[in-house]
């Protein structure tokens, strides 16, 4: 909505400015809905996987890697904040992840009435 305000069309990043592994976003996301994850092997290898069940729940699937895949990204918000007024850290990590989730789970509701 801020991007739309301004005078002139221009490109932002947005991001936090912050930067967190894909284990770390699973392993939140999976506690927020009552399973704890465990974290086995390396590289290519790692599995995420349940601690109660000892089922494999997350794991490495090169065909999603980018073509020219990168070790770390991390965005600058620096050009959003100074122009914009935006506060990329108004929405902690855990607060965001847990966000995504209920989105995720309301969706899955609302597909499951669907079917009845």
């Amino acid at each position: 909505w801020l991007m739309l305000q301004n005078e002139k069309p221009e490109d932002f990043v947005i991001a936090t400015g912050e930067q967190h592994s894909v284990r770390e976003f699973a392993t939140l996301a999976f506690r927020y809905v009552g399973i704890e994850l465990e974290w086995r092997g390396e590289g290519l290898h790692e599995e995420g996987v349940d601690r109660a069940t000892g089922r494999v729940l997350v794991a490495v699937d090169e065909s999603f890697f980018r073509p020219a895949e990168v070790e770390t990204l991390l965005g600058d918000p620096t050009k959003a904040r100074e122009r914009l007024g935006w506060n990329p850290r108004m929405t902690p990590f855990e607060e965001l992840v847990k966000r995504m989730v209920e989105s995720d789970l309301e969706l899955f509701a609302k597909e499951e009435r669907k079917k009845l």
